[in-house]
């Protein structure tokens, strides 16, 4: 596949690593993550004391989290998922459909991290959650075991629901390995940007062949 042919993933690819890496290099990452990471408490409406002081708006967080990550093995494995799940999802979806599902994929994560622990004052960092909605809508659109019907549910829910709960499982064991209690691994974050991606999937094919 030509990497032309998935502009959408290059940009935010090449976004992404180019504004990662800047922040690394700098020394600024302590700043970066209280400034424009997502802390479940800002977004709840609590006040920051002085020294976290918020550098952008806290709606906007969700997004400028994903440009700001912990550290070299952080971005890349993050960047890797992105070009491998983004350039084919994109292939399928079209750019706009990359990008709704990448921005939608982000406010989910936050949202599902805040759900977990909303009084949390630890930044979020990382495109993780983003990224999980990409990797969701991947594997609803990519994957080659189809579910089979259960009563009147039909074999495409029950494709969606073993997705969720296999994504979900998954998360939940890194949990219990106590793999995600550092800030820059949020589990909720991932959860709630999978679930978007599989939501968003079908919608955004149609979306995008609706005059075919």
């Amino acid at each position: 596949m030509h990497w032309r042919d998935a502009p959408a993933t290059v940009v935010i690819t090449l976004a992404t690593l180019v504004v990662s890496l800047l922040i690394l290099l700098s020394g600024w990452l302590p700043e970066a993550a209280i400034g424009g990471g997502v802390i479940p408490a800002r977004l709840s409406g609590a006040v920051l004391p002085p020294d976290r002081g918020a550098v952008v708006p806290a709606w906007l967080t969700p997004l400028t989290a994903t440009l700001v990550h912990g550290g070299s093995a952080h971005v890349a494995l993050n960047l890797v998922m992105l070009a491998y799940c983004g350039a084919r999802t994109e292939r399928a979806l079209g750019p706009a459909g990359v990008g709704v599902l990448y921005v939608v994929g982000a406010y989910a994560a936050a949202a599902g991290q805040w759900s977990v622990s909303p009084t949390s004052p630890m930044p979020m960092i990382g495109a993780s959650g983003a990224i999980s909605a990409i990797v969701a809508a991947y594997s609803l659109l990519y994957g080659e075991r189809r579910a089979r019907s259960v009563g009147p549910v039909s074999a495409g829910v029950m494709h969606v629901l073993w997705l969720a709960a296999a994504w979900i499982g998954i998360q939940a064991l890194i949990g219990v390995a106590g793999l995600g209690g550092g800030p820059t691994i949020a589990i909720g974050a991932h959860i709630g940007g999978f679930l978007a991606g599989l939501a968003l999937a079908r919608p955004l094919l149609l979306w995008r062949y609706r005059g075919a």
